[in-house]
């Protein structure tokens, strides 16, 4: 049997070789770290998304290569993503509570300890988990619509990465486990994008309704001033006809008033019943782009005058004003037959689209009939009054094109 203090000096040896060890493999961690957290390279030119050496980062390119976004995972509102983000961080803590979240090999010896070996995997593991969960964190902080497949190939190859650096001991992020942080990721991305929708129709909501206060308040309005100019020609009828006087003019006016009573009360029962307009603002939009839109209002060149307000340089040019019995289907029907020509394909609830208003007139025209009143050229006064004075880069033809 060997002396103690010889054992104790044995331990000791033994001890400070698996620190160093345990030293080096932290090493490795940390370089393993400072490469997911190195920044991708960024292309600048469009490269083809199955290239896993180059990812592009650009918010502005991405979004051009996937187009219209697409849910990954369609539920009803943004409550429901909510919570199933919930229920999947769930599953994603439980996958690292049980120690799923990384394969690790159960034979892996260690100065020919199984129970050595398997510390060591357990530390490493723990490091490799670590340097992986703050790749797929910072991808979901900087999670957009746009950059979503970006994000998961920036997850897929930190597991790629993280893989060879464990292949010597056969550790790697569980199939499973990284399968959820895709999820995560496609997700919040889905959540993002249904948050916006919900925010943009909650505000278009508000617009309809103020809208159509708006409206009624203007009807009703309009309401009590006939009915006062009814019941003072009704008095001046009374009176001329006592007095055996030619009672012909009043009785038209009344006549005309009543006209005009029916009409409104048409207007305030029949919600279909308003004013399309056709109008342009070459001056914030360029030529070439026209707004299609629909309003109840008794004068609906207020409306015209609201849209042309601050939030544009220059006010609108008015092409049509047409009154319809329907004209939620008359306008239906005219950005259906513009769908293709839309500036936002996106949010189909803004009314611009890449056409003349020669072209709107012809469509128009066919639906119809002849317009009594159209205006082909904008006048767009106030914009040539101040292109002369625009810095000579900024200034565009009235032909189209920027200079």
């Amino acid at each position: 049997m060997s002396d103690p203090q010889e054992q104790i000096i044995g331990l000791r040896k033994m001890l400070i070789v698996k620190e160093r060890e345990s030293a080096d493999l932290q090493d490795k961690v940390q370089e393993l770290t400072a490469q997911l957290n190195t920044r991708p390279v960024v292309s600048t030119a469009r490269q083809p998304l199955s290239d896993p050496r180059v990812i592009t980062v650009d918010d502005a390119l991405v979004l051009q290569e996937v187009g219209i976004y697409e849910y990954h995972h369609p539920l009803e509102n943004a409550d429901s993503y909510k919570q199933a983000l919930t229920d999947l961080r769930l599953a994603i803590r439980e996958a690292v509570k049980t120690s799923v979240a990384v394969v690790v090999a159960n034979k892996f010896s260690f100065n020919n300890s199984l129970a050595e070996g398997r510390r060591l995997t357990s530390d490493l593991s723990k490091l490799m988990l670590r340097a992986y969960n703050a790749e797929a964190e910072n991808c979901v902080r900087t999670i957009r619509a746009g950059n979503l497949d970006t994000a998961k190939r920036r997850l897929d190859k930190a597991a790629t990465d993280i893989e060879k650096l464990g292949a010597a001991m056969q550790m790697h992020v569980s199939p499973a486990y990284h399968a959820l942080r895709t999820k995560e990721l496609e997700l919040t991305a889905d959540y993002m994008i249904k948050v916006q929708e919900e925010r943009e129709a909650a505000r278009e909501e508000r617009e309809r309704l103020r809208e159509e206060r708006k409206v009624e308040q203007e009807l009703a309005a309009e309401r009590e001033r006939l009915d006062k100019e009814h019941a003072h020609y009704r008095s001046v009828l009374q009176r001329l006809t006592d007095a055996g006087q030619d009672t012909r003019e009043i009785e038209d006016q009344l006549s005309r008033i009543a006209d005009a009573i029916a009409q409104n009360d048409f207007r305030a029962a029949n919600i279909r019943a308003g004013y399309v307009y056709v109008i342009s603002n070459i001056g914030a939009f360029g030529p070439n782009v026209v707004k299609i839109g629909l309003t109840r209002r008794l004068e609906p060149l207020d409306r015209v005058r609201e849209l042309g307000g601050a939030s544009v340089p220059f006010p609108f040019d008015v092409h049509a004003v047409y009154f319809s019995d329907d004209a939620v289907t008359l306008e239906n029907e005219l950005h259906k037959e513009f769908g293709p020509k839309r500036l936002n394909h996106a949010n189909l609830r803004r009314e611009f689209f890449f056409a003349t208003p020669e072209e709107v007139r012809r469509v128009l025209a066919k639906k119809i009939g002849n317009l009594l009143d159209y205006n082909d050229s904008p006048e767009a006064t106030q914009y040539f009054q101040s292109k002369r004075s625009w810095p000579d880069d900024t200034r565009f033809s009235v032909v189209g094109d920027w200079r």
